[in-house]
């Protein structure tokens, strides 16, 4: 086997997108330091300022997704995807990559597609229990596609799948901090129970707002909120006592190592975090994404009992009754972190590394 690969990642779009993608291209380089690595993303989306962050060279593509409904910015699509296919085949003939890893998102479709054409070996990581789009429409390209959800079948072909679980961020994995460090971070009580309550980064309006509407119920149940608002919403619900409220938690390590109970937006890569680290949760699926996917991926552990499930249009009324029970009842909230525990995959980037290596050496 090579002692180093030349390697093309591309996809982007999302925060579910990229620090994937940039969990895979750290592990291949812990495994074979001499390899060469460089990303291909969508110009203007977040990719193209996280992955040079994270100390690797990207490209972009002038590229976007077909909107929905009738507007003119999809009479450049054809322009742009012909401009990336070009691009992509540039980008492919100069760098002469080992193989493609796609992540999903706009970028990866046009250069997976290429690579395909020119012999390079393709293989995709789909995050959610439904797919998207880009790496539907590529499956007959690739030669593996790792997942993280049973069931994908549906959507694959079945010779290709690999169950590989999502790449989380390694230094959630790897904290060492205490439970008692990470209260005294926060400034939160030792003797109290503690729910986190985490909307994404820019905040979750309904989230916050049933929130905000059983405070008192909470206070009263003597429980302790660590709440991540989002940038969106911060400073918009008044005054809060009962915890610690911030725009954006930076220690995500220590904010897990703190929480009895999360509660949680239901992106995929929240949920691989939270069943590599044994969370009891609440999901709270947002219905804004395409699909309803995040009702899947929720559901997908809701079904095996562990996890817990609010709607969104329910929150305001439920989501606190909800909470304080789940708080109460101990050995629920032990069977729930036992149950969710099984099913996570901490080791995903390891996993969809080997995969690949073993794929190629066949």
């Amino acid at each position: 086997m090579p002692a180093s690969y030349r390697v093309l990642i591309s996809g982007g779009g999302t925060g579910g997108h990229v620090f994937p993608a940039i969990a895979i291209a750290n592990e291949i380089k812990a495994q074979y330091p001499d390899s060469i690595i460089e990303f291909v993303g969508a110009k203007g989306k977040m990719e193209m300022e996280k992955v040079p962050a994270a100390g690797y060279t990207i490209h972009g593509l002038w590229i976007s997704g077909l909107q929905r409904r009738l507007t003119p910015k999809n009479l450049s699509l054809p322009f742009k995807v012909i401009a990336s296919l070009w691009k992509s085949w540039r980008i492919i003939r100069k760098f002469k990559p080992d193989f493609t890893v796609g992540v999903g998102g706009y970028a990866s479709g046009p250069l997976n597609y290429v690579a395909s054409k020119m012999g390079v070996p393709v293989y995709l990581q789909e995050q959610n229990s439904f797919p998207g789009i880009t790496n539907k429409l590529m499956k007959n390209a690739a030669r593996k596609i790792c997942v993280a959800y049973d069931d994908m079948q549906r959507f694959f072909p079945a010779d290709k799948i690999v169950i590989t679980g999502n790449p989380i961020r390694q230094d959630i994995l790897s904290s060492e901090a205490t439970k008692q460090e990470a209260l005294t971070y926060f400034s939160l009580a030792n003797q109290k129970k503690t729910v986190l309550i985490v909307g994404g980064s820019l905040g979750a309006r309904t989230i916050n707002e049933a929130v905000e509407h059983n405070l008192e119920k909470l206070a009263n149940a003597g429980i302790q909120l660590l709440w991540q608002t989002g940038k969106n919403y911060n400073g918009e619900f008044g005054i809060f006592e009962w915890g610690t409220r911030t725009a954006f938690i930076k220690r995500m390590d220590l904010a897990y190592k703190a929480a009895d109970v999360v509660i949680s937006r239901a992106g995929a890569m929240s949920v691989s975090e939270l069943s590599a680290l044994g969370k009891a949760t609440i999901f709270v699926p947002s219905p804004f994404v395409s699909e309803d996917h995040q009702t899947k991926n929720a559901m997908s552990l809701v079904d095996k009992k562990a996890a817990l499930l609010c709607k969104d249009s329910e929150a305001k009324e439920q989501l606190g009754d909800m909470a304080v029970h789940l708080m109460k009842d101990e050995s629920h909230v032990k069977q729930l972190q036992s149950q969710i525990a099984a099913l996570g995959l901490p080791n995903a980037a390891q996993r969809i590394v080997n995969e690949i290596i073993r794929d190629l050496g066949t």
